[in-house]
């Protein structure tokens, strides 16, 4: 359950660590008894330790027909949250049922009553936007660096739009529900402080529903998953949906311009002259080497891009550090020599995809030497910070660095795609806490966008990526200034493999697409 690669690595660094006894003292501090048996992989290693007997009363217990194998029945048996099955187990082991996540829907329409402020590079922005908006092509793209404040921006142009058009619907368009309640809750703050009417905010995403017919003055969030399955069911919902609407914003708008987002916004948008498009980003390209999709990006907002402008800074984010907006960071390498020989088809592959092929992550994941350092380098953060969060090569990784980690007397814990719901809430809730006590939290694949823990002021990435807008995006969870809610210095720690390509710091992400966003004489 903890994983072989796990009990190795603890065994070299402390053989008095691995015993039965403190290795099952670890597995409980990782996982509650009542998530290994909610996780299929773990229920069914539980059940091969029963007695035969055991087995057997259990199975009965269930009704099972174990005709041929009495393990085999219980581990094909199905125990869905809430039913008589899932009772019946945790009754046997003598647990109680796990708690139902206290977690309270927000309604799929709700009425928003109407004063926040911007600061003055946001207020630059928003009028510049505004103006490029009102003109053809109408469509625009805002370039602002993670924490400076992009999302707050775009509510007020929202809400000057609606407070200037009586009746109109505005449509924001995210990828993940993280980022739609984002929106939604931000939407509500903005209008209750600087709203002139009552309108609807409609959320469409996850079990939300969306009712056209209820669409007419009002805020929509719409999943793109969800929008997309629906066009493809019923053209005529996007079409009623896009000629209810003036403007549209994309989230992550780098990703506007795959196949399918892009049927998306067309459809909203083509049709109707006036409505506007505008795009939100941090990092205003797709790729880090490949010049023809990240023109095609720009070709698609028209080469209109509006982005900070400081006089007396060559670079925005020199502006957002020294005033309080960005937290002064230290970027620094891990240098790491993994003897990793690249094959032709991997160089293809990297060249791409932007990310290493799955058996040399895999590889990299098991480098003992590798895990190592990383474990001296965030027990060195430990020393400076309070929260860290650290960023896995997969689901084992995290596993693997978070026991390690806790074995030696830190509190750390992971997420990734597979943590149930309940515990990824429970264990995020932890990490945002005003606690004093140091927290490590390692992920993989959940907490790139759509987390904000502001007391986070050091990452480690152990994972290579050429992908620059997914450097960025990791970077940008550890770097949010005071004036943010964030803290006054950050480190970044980037694992440099010697043998793979890689990259630097957040300001090489704000100015690397600049060429092909300029526009032709």
């Amino acid at each position: 359950m903890l994983g072989a690669a796990s009990v190795r690595l603890i065994t070299s660094l402390d053989p008095n660590s691995a015993t039965p006894s403190r290795l099952r003292e670890l597995l409980l501090g990782l996982r509650s008894r009542q998530d290994l048996l909610a996780a299929k992989e773990s229920r069914v290693l539980i059940f091969d330790l029963l007695r035969e007997n055991e087995a057997a009363l259990l199975a009965s217990a269930l009704n099972l027909n174990a005709s041929s194998s009495v393990y085999q029945a219980l581990k094909e048996a199905t125990f869905r949250g809430g039913s008589q099955n899932e009772r019946l187990l945790y009754s046997f082991f003598e647990l109680e049922l796990p708690a139902l996540e206290s977690k309270t829907e927000r309604p799929s329409l709700q009425r928003c009553a109407a004063q926040y402020p911007l600061f003055a590079h946001q207020r630059t922005a928003a009028r510049e936007i505004k103006e490029q908006l009102g003109q053809e092509p109408r469509r625009v793209l805002l370039h602002m660096p993670t924490g400076s404040g992009k999302t707050r921006t775009a509510m007020h142009i929202i809400v000057d739009h609606l407070r200037g058009r009586e009746p109109t619907a505005v449509v924001w368009l995210a990828h993940s529900e993280e980022l739609c309640e984002q929106a939604a809750t931000e939407f509500e703050r903005a209008w209750q402080r600087l709203g002139d009417r009552e309108v609807k905010i409609h959320r469409f995403w996850g079990s939300h529903q969306l009712e056209i017919d209820q669409v007419d003055d009002g805020f929509v969030v719409a999943g793109l998953s969800k929008l997309y399955k629906a066009a493809k069911q019923s053209i005529q919902f996007i079409t009623r949906l896009g000629g209810r609407s003036s403007i549209i914003i994309i989230d992550e708008a780098h990703e506007s311009i795959a196949e399918t987002y892009k049927l998306i916004l067309d459809a909203l948008v083509l049709p109707y002259p006036e409505t506007a498009l505008l795009g939100l980003t941090a990092t205003p390209g797709r790729t880090w080497s490949d010049i023809n999709a990240d023109e095609k990006l720009a070709e698609f907002f028209a080469k209109r891009k509006v982005t900070l402008h400081v006089p007396g800074y060559d670079n925005p984010i020199d502006y957002l550090v020294a005033e309080g907006y960005l937290a002064r960071t230290t970027y620094r390498p891990l240098l790491y020599q993994s003897g990793l020989k690249l094959s032709a088809a991997d160089l293809r592959h990297i060249e791409e995809e932007l990310e290493l092929p799955k058996p040399i992550l895999e590889a990299l994941a098991e480098d003992e030497q590798r895990n190592l350092k990383i474990i001296l380098e965030i027990e060195d953060l430990v020393k400076r910070h309070t929260r860290i969060l650290v960023f896995a090569l997969s689901v084992e990784h995290a596993q693997l660095l978070s026991s390690v980690l806790r074995v030696r007397g830190h509190l750390a814990d992971y997420v990734t795609g597979k943590t149930s719901p309940a515990e990824r809430e429970r264990i995020i809730r932890e990490f945002r806490s005003e606690a004093a006590e140091t927290m490590t939290l390692c992920n993989f694949g959940v907490l790139t966008t759509g987390f904000d823990a502001p007391r986070t002021s050091a990452a480690v990435i152990t994972r290579p990526t050429r992908s620059l807008v997914l450097y960025s995006q990791m970077v940008g969870r550890a770097i949010r200034g005071v004036r943010a809610g964030g803290n006054e210095n950050a480190e970044i720690v980037t694992v440099v493999d010697l043998d793979l390509p890689g990259f630097g710091t957040v300001v090489d992400s704000f100015t690397n697409w600049e060429d092909v966003w300029r526009q032709e004489l």
